[in-house]
C-alpha cells in the first residue's frame, strides 16, 4: 500500500503525518508512507486544501487533521 500525506509543511500537515505514521505502527500495516510537500505535485491530486492523505493514488482525506480512527477507516483495503 503507497500512502502519501500532501502539505507543505504546515503544523496542521505535519500532525497529520505523525498520525498516519501512528496508526501504520500500532496497527501492523505494510504500508510505504511518503509526504509530498511540492506544490505542484499536490495540484495534481486536485487538492486546494490541505492537508490531504492519499491511498493507492486515489484522495481519501483532504482540507483537515484527521482523526486516528478515521485514517484507519480510511485505509483500510
Amino acid at each position: 500500500m503507497e500512502i502519501i500525506v500532501l502539505g507543505t509543511g504546515c503544523a496542521k500537515c505535519k500532525t497529520t503525518y505523525e498520525r498516519v505514521k501512528k496508526v501504520i505502527e500500532e496497527n501492523n500495516l505494510d504500508a510505504n508512507l511518503s509526504k509530498q510537500e511540492d506544490i505542484m505535485e499536490i495540484m495534481k491530486y486536485n487538492v486546494m486544501t490541505l492537508p490531504g492523505i492519499v491511498v493507492n493514488g486515489e484522495v481519501k482525506i483532504k482540507g483537515h487533521v484527521p482523526s486516528e480512527s478515521e485514517i484507519l477507516e480510511a485505509i483500510r483495503i
